[in-house]
């Protein structure tokens, strides 16, 4: 969480944040996103970070996911904040979402930030 902070804290101010942060803050949010949303339908990749299976529904086992939602670490920390909303980050093609269920629409942001609205 303090990692998610320090991210928030430096976006605010419009400065780089260590990559080792960003990396430890996009681990947290993925960890909450797979706390909060129970399942193995979807899997959301954020590379080179990390990836984890959520989303209730049918589970994928084997081979390529029929539901794969994929973005950059940046993206994620903003999505997971609230900073920028799930149909602004697909539109802009900052987001890639594949499958029947790849819509986190309904799950995020998973952490909101005060005075900041997600569109």
């Amino acid at each position: 969480m303090r990692a998610l902070a320090a991210w928030v804290g430096a976006a605010d101010a419009g400065e780089d944040v260590a990559a080792a942060t960003v990396r430890t803050a996009v681990r947290f949010t993925l960890e909450e996103l797979a706390a909060s949303s129970p399942g193995r339908s979807v899997e959301v990749r954020v590379p080179p970070v990390g990836a984890v299976q959520a989303i209730a529904g049918p589970a994928h086992t084997r081979g390529t996911p029929p539901n794969v939602v994929e973005t950059d670490p940046q993206t994620w920390l903003a999505l997971a904040t609230g900073r920028i909303g799930w149909p602004a980050a697909l539109a802009s093609g900052a987001v890639t979402a594949s499958g029947a269920r790849a819509d986190l629409g309904p799950v995020l942001p998973l952490v909101t930030v005060p005075g900041r609205f997600a569109g």
